[in-house]
């Protein structure tokens, strides 16, 4: 028995100690200089920033590994006051962080942006710096930076949008829309392979009465439609910003090889617009990538994927489809509605505003995780509604089988061999 008590008062002894010994071990601290730090990252980079508009934040790990406390004099940029990144270091946002405690085992975000002063250049261009650390060490900082030609409303504007300047639209640096932006009635704007336009957000681009756009691009230099954002996980987030507004009268447009990405509504036909898009992709959308309310849009060769739906259309008008492919494998929410929804009404808050429907697909794929058919046809029974789908593949009919595509997990839509799908959808042109 006293054997017994022996070891329990000796075990509440050692666990009473423990904490002032612990105590101890943290009264000093070594030399900086005898602490190798280590990153989460061996170069902290930004991809393509535009000039004054700034970055997104991006953010590195600081290790302390080893068995020592540390207290880092410094931590500060290399270029000082004249560098383009900003530091927060655990909250300090002062150009050098001071007394900085690191304890063994532990660790502390830095976190970086940066803002570009524009230049001449039209190419791409990198901006350069260096977090040093009062030990010695130092981490690498590197942004692409690219010129760009901004649109926003001016302090003289007494509208509520830009204007477009089609006629002297520069070809060589890329397009930054702030807001909305209008190509007014009557005017065209032209692009041509290699144009870009951004998109910040919430903005969008409109097309008035009589308004339209011919974007002719490659294959290898696709016309880009874009957000604004594309650092890390913004290169491919949707809803950054609107979409392309079609109003009621816009005739003529046609974009030609073009990636059209990243945005909420995708493309619009107001009624009475209509527009064409051929050879190109739509993707990352948060609502629907074609959006027609009494409008006419053609569509040939398209890729539509990652969006929470690929084609709506509400109040009738006319609609042709073919070789699209629709692969809504939205990842971001459950999806409660169909890839494709054709009806020839659409109830508002007033009234029932109905038109005439006319819709055709031909050699089409149409699939995605929807648990049903992916395609909704509402007819109010009272204008015409003409539907046919001829040669395509839509998850929803009973003999629909998978169509076996690589891998949409990737975005690879090619079809396997032995797809049931063979010689429909979109048609890969490098190939």
């Amino acid at each position: 028995m006293r054997r017994w008590l022996y070891i329990m008062l000796t075990a509440i002894a050692a666990s009473l100690l423990l904490p002032l010994t612990s105590s101890c071990e943290r009264m000093g601290y070594v030399d900086e200089g005898e602490v190798m730090l280590q990153f989460s990252t061996d170069t902290l980079s930004f991809d393509t920033v535009f000039t004054t508009v700034g970055s997104t934040t991006r953010a590195v790990k600081v290790y302390n590994r080893s068995s020592h406390d540390v207290i880092l004099s410094s931590i500060t940029l290399a270029k000082g006051g004249e560098s383009r990144f900003r530091l927060n270091v655990d909250g300090d946002t002062s150009m050098t962080a001071r007394h900085v405690e690191l304890l063994a085992g532990d660790s502390l975000f830095i976190f970086v942006q940066v803002n570009i002063r524009p230049n001449d250049q039209t190419s791409p261009f990198v901006e350069e710096d260096a977090i040093l650390f009062s030990n010695g060490q130092r981490l690498p900082l590197l942004a692409w930076g690219r010129n760009a030609v901004y649109h926003k409303l001016q302090p003289t504007d007494t509208t509520w949008y830009s204007v477009i300047d089609c006629e002297n639209w520069d070809h060589t640096r890329p397009h930054v829309i702030l807001g909305t932006a209008a190509v007014l009635d009557g005017h065209t704007l032209q692009l041509v392979a290699g144009d870009e336009i951004y998109f910040g957000n919430d903005a969008m681009l409109i097309f008035d009465t009589n308004a339209s756009i011919v974007a002719t691009g490659t294959t290898e230099q696709p016309v880009i439609f874009s957000s604004l954002r594309h650092d890390g996980w913004y290169d491919y987030l949707p809803g950054q910003w609107q979409c392309l507004l079609f109003t009621g009268g816009s005739r003529g447009s046609v974009i030609d090889h073009a990636v059209v990405e990243n945005g909420t509504g995708g493309l619009r036909a107001y009624p009475g617009a209509e527009f064409t898009i051929r050879n190109s992709t739509i993707r990352n959308m948060s609502d629907c990538a074609l959006i027609g309310q009494g409008g006419s849009i053609t569509g040939i060769n398209l890729l539509v994927y990652d969006c929470l739906a690929s084609l709506t259309v509400l109040r009738g008008g006319k609609y042709i489809f073919q070789h699209c492919t629709m692969a809504d494998y939205w990842r971001y929410s459950s999806r409660k509605l169909e890839s494709v929804i054709l009806s020839n009404y659409l109830n508002t808050t007033e009234e029932v505003q109905a038109d005439d429907l006319e819709a055709h697909f031909s050699e089409c794929i149409i699939w995605g995780y929807y648990s049903d058919s992916e395609v909704l046809l509402l007819d109010d029974s009272t204008h015409r509604f003409d539907i046919t789908f001829a040669h395509c593949h839509v998850k929803g009919n009973d003999a629909a089988e998978d169509p076996l595509f690589v891998d949409p997990d990737n975005d690879d839509y090619h079809l396997q061999d032995g797809s049931p799908a063979e010689g429909l959808g979109y048609l890969f042109e490098n190939e």
